[in-house]
């Protein structure tokens, strides 16, 4: 049985930081390309960041470039999602998830068939 739990989320002020991370079981972890995707109230889910199955290649949406940075140790399955210079903008549910395709990285969430329950990340004004 495949797992992603996600932990870490919580309430911090603009300008903080928050570190994310998911622990993986039932599935080769080493063997995926991993991504982070969030989904604001009233709003679809939308990709984050994503890293490649050996930790080389990484992609972000262009409203976290610079900020976040994600990360993930194939011999521990965890992956990271560290997040500096939070805004407001920020406040969602993230969850992580792994891609089913031996692959390149991708951003598209068709492409993920594994998802994890999600945690809230909120940020104050």
């Amino acid at each position: 049985q495949v797992q992603l739990v996600e932990s870490g989320g919580g309430l911090v002020q603009a300008g903080g930081s928050l570190r994310l991370s998911c622990a993986a079981s039932g599935l080769t972890f080493s063997n995926r390309n991993m991504g982070w995707f969030r989904q604001a109230p009233g709003k679809e889910r939308e990709f984050v960041a994503v890293i490649s199955r050996r930790g080389d290649i990484t992609e972000y949406v262009e409203a976290v470039r610079g900020r976040f940075t994600i990360s993930r140790d194939n011999a521990k399955n965890t992956l990271d999602l560290q997040m500096n210079g939070l805004k407001p903008d920020d406040t969602a549910v993230y969850y992580c998830a792994a891609d089913w395709a031996m692959a390149g990285v991708t951003r598209v969430k068709a492409r993920y068939d594994y998802w994890g329950q999600g945690t809230q990340v909120s940020v104050s004004s």
